[in-house]
């Protein structure tokens, strides 16, 4: 069984058509019992009428998930945005997670290199020369509520090398299911916390392709 399919059989609502699969993200509306669009601002306006909630589909929960690599390990599924942390029995836990705002630019296997709690945000040099917001903050942005890393940050290195992304939090909870961030993979403020409670430095990171079926190891 693919990655992709088991994430469908983990979906508390029916399943998403083929074609739609590759598409831009979308949710189920048990209203109209369609499949509508999601972008920016539908997603900002279902999170405010659903109690603060993003979709059912992209809040953390525990899926039937089978794979070769050992409890502990982070597979990221871009395509479909979901985070996955294998745990023991067949089963991960799921979290939604925001990808890049062109789609998922990049893949491969990495680690954890360090962990940090109210990270400080220091915009690259890119976004201090175009961004005069990000100007005032070309020294480093304090950890805090505004902080675009939010409450957590996991530092994905290869080898001992920062690849200069990041697992982190949001102040921003309503884009996640969104291709939203700047390369990076961002969760819920306590989807990040409870994920940095469970993992250690050191620990493996699969970021997948698109077409995550390919992954052998799934």
């Amino acid at each position: 069984m693919t990655l992709a399919a088991t994430a469908a059989l983990a979906l508390p609502t029916p399943a998403m058509p083929a074609q739609q699969a590759m598409a831009k993200t979308q949710i189920y509306d048990p209203k109209s019992r369609k499949w509508v669009n999601y972008d920016s601002r539908k997603a900002r306006e279902y999170y405010n009428r659903n109690k603060k909630q993003p979709p059912e589909a992209f809040r953390m929960q525990v899926v039937k998930f089978r794979t070769a690599e050992k409890a502990g390990t982070i597979i990221i599924d871009g395509n479909q945005h979901y985070l996955y942390l294998v745990q023991p029995g067949g089963t991960a836990i799921r979290y939604g997670i925001g990808v890049g705002r062109d789609g998922f630019g990049w893949a491969g296997r990495v680690r954890i290199g360090r962990m940090a709690e109210w990270p400080t945000w220091t915009p690259p040099a890119e976004m201090v020369a175009r961004d005069e917001k990000a100007r005032k903050w070309a020294g480093g942005m304090p950890g805090g509520p505004d902080n675009p890393l939010g409450a957590r940050a996991l530092y994905l290195y290869e080898g001992d090398q920062d690849t200069i992304y990041r697992i982190h939090g949001t102040p921003e909870p309503w884009t996640i299911g969104l291709d939203v961030s700047s390369g990076c993979i961002r969760l819920r403020n306590d989807d990040i916390t409870d994920l940095h409670s469970r993992i250690e430095v050191g620990a493996k990171v699969i970021v997948l392709m698109q077409g995550a079926a390919l992954y052998k190891g799934v």
